[in-house]
């Protein structure tokens, strides 16, 4: 029995809400499925130059350095991700590839200046207005 309005109602009198409610299944399920959708698009290929020989060979092991930008080490950010930080310029990319001392220990080698131009130069080149960050 349920109470409804100070009086009590056999239970079989609300079974038939059962065919207005069944319809609206299929629309739960699907607005539960674009609610786990995330607002991250990735890059399509065609829209970031490919990256030099040297790039891909010395930094891809750990970095995604090109389109889908879905890094091997889940610890390394894509080279996407650092050029589109705030703040950060082929002149700050120089800066912190020169310096030995920033690099984490799986990174323990040197630059030449000529391969940190580069990394530098081909990094800028990632940088995008719409930028979204992955989740």
């Amino acid at each position: 029995m349920i109470w409804v309005n100070d009086r009590c109602a056999p239970v079989s009198h609300y079974a038939g809400m059962t065919k207005h409610i069944a319809p609206l299944a299929p629309v739960a399920a699907l607005m539960a499925l674009a609610a786990c959708q995330s607002a991250y698009t990735p890059r399509v290929a065609t829209e970031a130059p490919p990256p030099p020989a040297f790039v891909e060979a010395a930094c891809g092991g750990c970095h995604a350095v090109e389109p889908p930008f879905l890094s091997p080490n889940m610890r390394a950010p894509s080279f996407e991700a650092v050029a589109n930080r705030p703040g950060v310029t082929k002149a700050t990319i120089r800066a912190w590839l020169r310096d030995a001392h920033n690099y984490p220990e799986d990174m323990d080698f040197d630059l030449t200046r000529e391969r940190v131009d580069e990394v530098a130069d081909y990094m800028i080149t990632l940088r995008r207005a719409d930028y979204v960050p992955m989740p």
